[in-house]
């Protein structure tokens, strides 16, 4: 009898603890249009990145990544040349902390982004990729030939906005970057 309550007792607390694993590791998204994207952020650029650091901050409570850019094109915000970013999130040593739905952006590739200056943990005002995955899109040459851009956030899924629409823009081929950086640039002048 005692052995068969302990192991209710043992199924109960696991239940409990992966339903709370998995509630943790959900992030919600609303659906951000071009539009939306474009009047919610102060600078928007295509570039390459250059390299990546990963540190803790100032309390040591939490690992935040600082990611070199060399922007080829600069769709709003000022002219300027390197353009350092921080990312939540990074490894330092055997410590991991990952942001779940959030950009990742790696050294030697290009990626068009949307940013602005938010309170990260230990770095308020950093310029940084807001909106999580769904301020950064992807650059690549397509089977085409033709360079696309692809946001990260085609994999996760999107509370839909106020239109009813729960597909990133471009869907999960993504657009022409030549028609994405248009549009972008179209938004800019109409916000103005």
């Amino acid at each position: 009898m005692r052995t068969e309550e302990t192991l209710r007792r043992g199924a109960a607390v696991l239940a409990l603890a992966l339903g709370g694993a998995a509630s943790a590791g959900a992030t919600t998204m609303v659906r951000a249009s071009l539009e939306d994207l474009t009047a919610a952020h102060e600078t928007i650029v295509v570039g390459e990145v250059l390299d990546a650091r990963s540190y803790w901050n100032r309390e040591r409570n939490f690992i935040l990544t600082d990611v070199r850019i060399a922007p080829s094109d600069v769709l709003k915000g000022s002219e300027f040349g390197e353009i350092a970013v921080t990312l939540m999130g990074g490894s330092v040593g055997d410590r991991t902390a990952l942001v779940v739905a959030g950009a990742e952006l790696r050294p030697g590739r290009s990626y068009l982004l949307f940013l602005g200056r938010g309170p990260l943990p230990g770095a308020p005002g950093a310029l940084t990729v807001r909106y999580l995955s769904q301020g950064a899109f992807d650059v690549a040459e397509g089977a085409d030939g033709v360079a696309r851009a692809v946001s990260q956030a085609a994999g996760h899924p999107l509370v839909a906005d106020r239109l009813g629409r729960t597909e990133v823009p471009g869907g999960s081929k993504g657009l022409p970057l030549d028609e994405l950086t248009q549009a972008i640039r179209n938004a800019v002048e109409v916000q103005r």
